[in-house]
């Protein structure tokens, strides 16, 4: 008897050579899916893919992308949908973050925040936003943070919060097309993202300040948010959207006094 040939969903993950997107494309690799890769540093997205341990018939490949330009973005967006046919899980989880408080901002570094981390995935889902039609589904799954509800640097906050409220824009506009689209906020990642500007000493002591305010008492980790990228990508979500899932153990309660 010959069975219909189901294809394997594809994902398109950005940001994808960092850890915690590896740690998403690893997780949705294993699930089955077949991956697009895209990342500014191509030859650090192609180490990923090379390391991905793929199943018989699974592909993966890496692209460039900088979703700061928008002739980036439809590149991208050619070349991963034209190597599959299809792209059904788009997960916007490329970001940069230039530290600044409201009293010494850069706008340069401000309009390069927002093109990345809020024009970036808005037009990534515009250019696949014609395969979901043609496929009648798909899932949009947006990496924002939990500093969206706690405050912090304002131009990272103003993106992620941005983020949120895209998210339930695009949870309005897509369901017709069967699409769903949510956003994790996790909460604070030991990563060279993270990181990144801060010396051992001061992220240690961000660290301690988060456990003490996290009632799980740990950090998030990759794993995690990437466990719960693979649900929300999954059948299981399918009524599922214009959600944020905090996860962050609890971290995004006010504090609460005995």
């Amino acid at each position: 008897m010959n069975l219909p040939h189901i294809p394997r969903r594809v994902a398109l993950v950005t940001g994808a050579a960092g850890e915690l997107g590896r740690a998403i494309c690893q997780r949705l690799s294993h699930d089955g899916l077949d991956l697009i890769a895209a990342d500014i540093n191509l030859d650090a997205a192609r180490t990923l893919v090379d390391s991905l341990p793929l199943a018989e018939g699974q592909r993966a490949i890496a692209v460039h992308a900088d979703l700061g330009d928008a002739a980036s973005i439809a590149a991208l967006v050619e070349l991963g949908g034209g190597a599959f046919g299809r792209i059904d899980v788009v997960v916007n989880n490329a970001a940069v973050n230039h530290r600044g408080s409201l009293h010494d901002f850069d706008p340069a570094q401000w309009d390069h925040m927002m093109a990345v981390n809020l024009r970036g995935p808005a037009l990534l889902c515009q250019k696949v936003a014609p395969y979901w039609k043609a496929q009648a589904s798909g899932r949009v799954i947006n990496i924002v943070s939990r500093c969206w509800v706690a405050g912090g640097p304002p131009a990272y906050v103003a993106c992620k919060a941005g983020l949120v409220g895209l998210t339930r824009s695009m949870a309005r506009e897509l369901a017709p097309d069967n699409v769903t689209v949510n956003a994790i906020a996790p909460g604070l990642l030991p990563s060279a993202f993270t990181l990144d500007g801060r010396d051992a000493e001061s992220f240690e002591r961000m660290a301690r300040g988060s456990i003490n305010n996290t009632p799980l008492k740990r950090l998030a980790t990759p794993q995690d948010i990437a466990g719960t990228t693979a649900f929300l990508a999954s059948e299981d979500a399918a009524f599922i959207t214009a959600e944020v899932i905090h996860v962050c153990g609890g971290s995004q309660l006010a504090p609460f006094g005995n």
